[in-house]
Protein backbone atom coordinates (compact mmCIF):
# COMPACT_ATOMS: atom_id res chain seq x y z
CA UNK A 1 0.00 0.00 0.00
CA UNK A 2 2.85 2.16 0.85
CA UNK A 3 4.58 1.96 -2.55
CA UNK A 4 1.71 2.97 -4.41
CA UNK A 5 1.22 5.92 -2.14
CA UNK A 6 4.93 6.60 -3.04
CA UNK A 7 4.59 5.58 -6.78
CA UNK A 8 1.22 7.85 -7.40
CA UNK A 9 3.37 10.82 -5.88
CA UNK A 10 6.28 10.27 -8.35
CA UNK A 11 4.22 9.92 -11.32
CA UNK A 12 2.50 13.54 -10.44
CA UNK A 13 5.06 16.02 -11.17
CA UNK A 14 2.70 18.31 -9.12
CA UNK A 15 2.46 16.82 -6.25
CA UNK A 16 6.23 15.67 -6.41
CA UNK A 17 7.03 19.33 -6.29
CA UNK A 18 4.69 20.32 -3.44
CA UNK A 19 6.43 17.74 -1.58
CA UNK A 20 9.93 18.55 -2.57
CA UNK A 21 8.66 22.35 -1.50
CA UNK A 22 7.59 21.15 1.97
CA UNK A 23 10.04 18.94 2.66
CA UNK A 24 13.27 21.65 1.54
CA UNK A 25 10.71 24.38 3.99
CA UNK A 26 10.87 21.84 6.94
CA UNK A 27 14.79 21.69 6.68
CA UNK A 28 15.19 24.95 6.56
CA UNK A 29 13.10 25.92 9.68
CA UNK A 30 15.40 23.09 11.22
CA UNK A 31 18.87 25.10 10.47
CA UNK A 32 17.42 28.55 10.47
CA UNK A 33 15.39 28.74 13.46
CA UNK A 34 18.23 27.83 16.35
CA UNK A 35 20.31 30.49 14.54
CA UNK A 36 17.62 33.24 14.71
CA UNK A 37 16.52 32.48 17.96
CA UNK A 38 20.48 32.39 19.16
CA UNK A 39 20.97 35.97 17.54
CA UNK A 40 18.27 37.62 19.15
CA UNK A 41 19.43 35.70 22.78
CA UNK A 42 22.55 37.69 22.54
CA UNK A 43 23.32 40.82 25.34
CA UNK A 44 25.95 43.41 24.67
CA UNK A 45 29.02 43.16 27.24
CA UNK A 46 29.22 45.97 29.79
CA UNK A 47 31.98 47.24 28.11
CA UNK A 48 30.10 47.43 24.60
CA UNK A 49 28.22 50.79 23.79
CA UNK A 50 26.09 51.99 20.53
CA UNK A 51 28.07 54.08 18.35
CA UNK A 52 28.04 57.96 19.46
CA UNK A 53 26.73 59.97 16.55
CA UNK A 54 30.32 61.08 14.73
CA UNK A 55 30.90 57.06 14.68
CA UNK A 56 27.99 56.16 13.90
CA UNK A 57 28.19 59.02 10.49
CA UNK A 58 31.42 57.48 10.31
CA UNK A 59 30.37 53.94 9.63
CA UNK A 60 27.66 55.00 7.23
CA UNK A 61 30.60 56.11 5.38
CA UNK A 62 32.20 53.14 5.69
CA UNK A 63 29.38 50.80 4.55
CA UNK A 64 28.50 53.54 1.39
CA UNK A 65 31.87 53.35 0.21
CA UNK A 66 32.02 50.16 0.55
CA UNK A 67 35.26 49.51 2.52
CA UNK A 68 33.69 46.45 3.55
CA UNK A 69 34.33 44.66 0.34
CA UNK A 70 38.06 44.45 0.69
CA UNK A 71 38.17 44.71 4.76
CA UNK A 72 36.30 42.12 6.64
CA UNK A 73 35.78 42.59 10.63
CA UNK A 74 35.88 38.73 11.79
CA UNK A 75 39.23 37.39 13.31
CA UNK A 76 39.25 33.51 12.76
CA UNK A 77 40.04 31.68 15.64
CA UNK A 78 43.11 30.50 14.30
CA UNK A 79 46.59 30.84 15.67
CA UNK A 80 47.99 32.81 12.68
CA UNK A 81 44.99 35.14 12.64
CA UNK A 82 44.97 35.54 16.67
CA UNK A 83 48.53 36.25 16.52
CA UNK A 84 48.68 39.02 14.19
CA UNK A 85 45.27 40.66 13.99
CA UNK A 86 44.36 39.88 18.15
CA UNK A 87 41.85 37.72 19.96
CA UNK A 88 39.16 36.18 17.90
CA UNK A 89 35.88 37.69 17.26
CA UNK A 90 32.92 36.63 19.12
CA UNK A 91 29.12 37.70 18.21
CA UNK A 92 28.80 40.17 20.97
CA UNK A 93 31.19 42.70 19.94
CA UNK A 94 29.05 42.99 16.62
CA UNK A 95 25.36 43.47 18.65
CA UNK A 96 25.17 47.33 17.82
CA UNK A 97 26.17 46.61 14.18
CA UNK A 98 23.54 46.58 11.33
CA UNK A 99 24.20 45.12 9.05
CA UNK A 100 27.53 43.47 10.79
CA UNK A 101 31.34 43.43 9.06
CA UNK A 102 31.98 39.81 9.76
CA UNK A 103 32.69 38.27 6.56
CA UNK A 104 35.58 36.20 4.26
CA UNK A 105 36.30 38.50 1.77
CA UNK A 106 40.04 40.08 2.61
CA UNK A 107 41.64 41.73 -0.09
CA UNK A 108 43.02 44.66 2.55
CA UNK A 109 43.45 43.36 6.47
CA UNK A 110 41.17 42.59 8.73
CA UNK A 111 40.18 45.96 10.75
CA UNK A 112 38.23 44.12 13.86
CA UNK A 113 41.21 45.58 16.08
CA UNK A 114 42.73 48.77 14.01
CA UNK A 115 41.37 51.23 16.34
CA UNK A 116 44.66 53.15 17.68
CA UNK A 117 47.10 51.01 15.76
CA UNK A 118 48.05 54.18 13.91
CA UNK A 119 47.44 58.13 14.19
CA UNK A 120 44.66 60.55 12.99
CA UNK A 121 47.16 62.00 11.10
CA UNK A 122 48.32 58.73 9.71
CA UNK A 123 44.52 57.54 8.81
CA UNK A 124 43.72 60.47 7.03
CA UNK A 125 46.58 60.35 4.90
CA UNK A 126 46.10 56.51 3.84
CA UNK A 127 42.41 57.63 2.95
CA UNK A 128 43.52 61.01 1.15
CA UNK A 129 46.36 59.01 -1.29
CA UNK A 130 47.28 55.29 0.93
CA UNK A 131 50.17 54.83 -1.67
CA UNK A 132 51.50 58.28 0.66
CA UNK A 133 52.01 55.64 3.31
CA UNK A 134 51.69 52.24 1.95
CA UNK A 135 53.38 52.26 -1.50
CA UNK A 136 52.67 48.74 -2.81
CA UNK A 137 48.87 49.47 -1.62
CA UNK A 138 46.07 48.94 -4.35
CA UNK A 139 43.63 50.50 -2.29
CA UNK A 140 41.67 53.45 -3.83
CA UNK A 141 42.01 57.50 -2.17
CA UNK A 142 39.17 59.17 -0.77
CA UNK A 143 39.48 63.10 -1.21
CA UNK A 144 36.64 64.20 -1.56
CA UNK A 145 35.43 62.69 2.34
CA UNK A 146 37.63 65.37 3.39
CA UNK A 147 35.37 68.11 2.45
CA UNK A 148 31.56 66.31 2.49
CA UNK A 149 29.81 67.40 5.53
CA UNK A 150 27.46 65.28 7.90
CA UNK A 151 23.82 66.18 8.29
CA UNK A 152 23.05 66.05 12.18
CA UNK A 153 18.89 65.29 11.34
CA UNK A 154 20.20 62.50 9.37
CA UNK A 155 21.97 60.96 12.37
CA UNK A 156 19.28 62.34 14.77
CA UNK A 157 16.82 60.22 11.71
CA UNK A 158 19.45 57.05 12.28
CA UNK A 159 19.47 56.65 15.57
CA UNK A 160 15.58 56.71 16.15
CA UNK A 161 15.71 54.26 14.16
CA UNK A 162 18.55 52.02 15.93
CA UNK A 163 16.62 52.63 19.15
CA UNK A 164 13.45 51.07 17.79
CA UNK A 165 15.74 48.16 16.70
CA UNK A 166 16.75 48.15 20.47
CA UNK A 167 19.96 50.22 20.99
CA UNK A 168 19.60 51.56 23.91
CA UNK A 169 20.03 55.55 22.51
CA UNK A 170 18.50 58.39 25.34
CA UNK A 171 16.26 61.48 24.27
CA UNK A 172 19.39 62.94 25.47
CA UNK A 173 22.29 60.91 23.01
CA UNK A 174 19.72 61.86 20.37
CA UNK A 175 19.18 66.01 20.95
CA UNK A 176 22.80 65.74 21.11
CA UNK A 177 23.67 64.37 17.98
CA UNK A 178 23.34 67.47 15.81
CA UNK A 179 26.34 68.83 17.73
CA UNK A 180 28.44 66.46 18.19
CA UNK A 181 28.59 66.37 14.51
CA UNK A 182 28.46 70.09 13.62
CA UNK A 183 31.95 71.05 12.09
CA UNK A 184 33.27 67.94 11.24
CA UNK A 185 33.59 66.27 7.68
CA UNK A 186 32.45 62.52 6.32
CA UNK A 187 36.78 62.12 6.69
CA UNK A 188 36.79 62.78 10.44
CA UNK A 189 33.58 60.64 10.84
CA UNK A 190 35.06 57.38 9.26
CA UNK A 191 38.56 58.31 10.84
CA UNK A 192 36.52 58.07 14.20
CA UNK A 193 34.89 54.97 13.41
CA UNK A 194 38.25 53.17 12.11
CA UNK A 195 39.55 54.67 15.43
CA UNK A 196 37.23 52.38 17.78
CA UNK A 197 37.41 49.80 16.43
CA UNK A 198 38.82 47.14 18.99
CA UNK A 199 38.84 49.78 21.59
CA UNK A 200 36.76 48.80 25.20
CA UNK A 201 35.35 45.66 23.36
CA UNK A 202 37.95 42.90 23.19
CA UNK A 203 36.26 40.01 24.36
CA UNK A 204 38.04 39.53 28.36
CA UNK A 205 38.65 36.79 30.47
CA UNK A 206 37.67 36.79 33.87
CA UNK A 207 40.36 38.98 35.59
CA UNK A 208 39.37 41.68 33.07
CA UNK A 209 42.85 41.40 31.33
CA UNK A 210 42.13 41.11 27.61
CA UNK A 211 42.14 37.99 26.03
CA UNK A 212 45.29 36.67 23.79
CA UNK A 213 45.13 32.66 23.72
CA UNK A 214 45.74 32.34 20.09
CA UNK A 215 42.63 30.95 19.51
CA UNK A 216 42.74 28.19 21.78
CA UNK A 217 39.15 27.20 22.45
Amino acid sequence: MAYRHFEAIEKHAGLLGVGIAIMVSLGGLAEITPLFVEAHALKAPPNVHPYDPLRLAGRDVYVREGCYLCHSQMIRALRFETERYGHYSTAEESVYDRPFQWGSKRTGPDLARVGGKYSDDWQRMHLMNPRSVVPQSNMPGYPWLATASIDGADIQARMRVLRRLGDPYSDADIAAAPGAVKGKTEMDALIAYLQGLGIKNEPTVADGVPANDGGAP
